[in-house]
């Protein structure tokens, strides 16, 4: 059984009081999850996080005062960080979405989600995981190719040090494939799959999917063609 101490801490973020203690009852029913504070906007928000040292933001991305994008920035700039930022947001296809994740999010998740949806996004995302649903990556790819067509610039050097099997895994990554999704397309033991995974972000200096998925997209290094 989950105890306190290993249970999955959140700090739920948002200017709106309903918001915040409504994801708070629901997260607290969950076994394994327990909520150690809220932040009213984003200044509370990252000072809270360095206070209580969550597992995971559940960040409103429209704040007064600082939004939740330059605090998701804030909080995950560090190279030690931790913390996993878990942007909320009203509409799938908000445009500060896009910016959310290139600040570091890992991941986002609508406001109107059941309570069933939500417990399992903070456990997604806790782990490391990035939460895009492949539906969403392919709107996050045509909406990339729009925003950074005109700046897109190739690979940066760092890219190249990946072996082909590497660049293989990034794009399907990239596609929103899950580990075993990726293990399945290329035959492959799920575990082979997760060691290349961490080399690949060891290698581009990434902290995780997401910005493997970002990195994908900007660069150019894999090409949204056919979405």
């Amino acid at each position: 059984m989950t105890t306190a101490a290993t249970a999955i801490r959140v700090l739920i973020a948002d200017d709106q009081i309903m918001v915040r203690q409504g994801f708070t009852v629901l997260l607290n029913a969950e076994p394994d999850i327990e909520v150690v504070g809220q932040a009213v906007d984003g200044h509370d928000a990252v000072a809270r996080t360095a206070e209580l040292a969550p597992d995971v933001v559940l960040m409103d991305i429209r704040m007064p005062g600082l939004d939740g994008i330059e605090a998701t920035r804030r909080i995950t700039a560090p190279p030690d960080a931790a913390v996993k930022v878990l942007v909320l947001t009203t509409f799938d296809l908000d445009e500060y979405v896009y910016e959310a994740l290139r600040a570091g999010a890992s991941g986002f998740l609508l406001k109107d989600a059941s309570a069933d949806e939500l417990a399992q996004a903070v456990r997604v995302v806790a782990a490391g995981d990035a939460l895009l649903a492949p539906g969403i990556t392919k709107r996050l790819i045509a909406e990339f190719s729009r925003m950074t067509g005109a700046r897109r610039t190739p690979p940066r050097g760092r890219a190249a040090g990946l072996t082909e099997r590497e660049t293989e895994v990034l794009s399907l990554i990239a596609q929103g494939l899950s580990n075993a999704e990726i293990a399945e397309r290329l035959v492959v033991a799920e575990q082979t799959v997760k060691t290349h995974v961490g080399r690949i972000l060891v290698k581009l200096g990434l902290r995780d999917r997401t910005q493997a998925a970002v990195f994908a997209f900007e660069t150019g290094l894999v090409r949204p063609t056919g979405y």
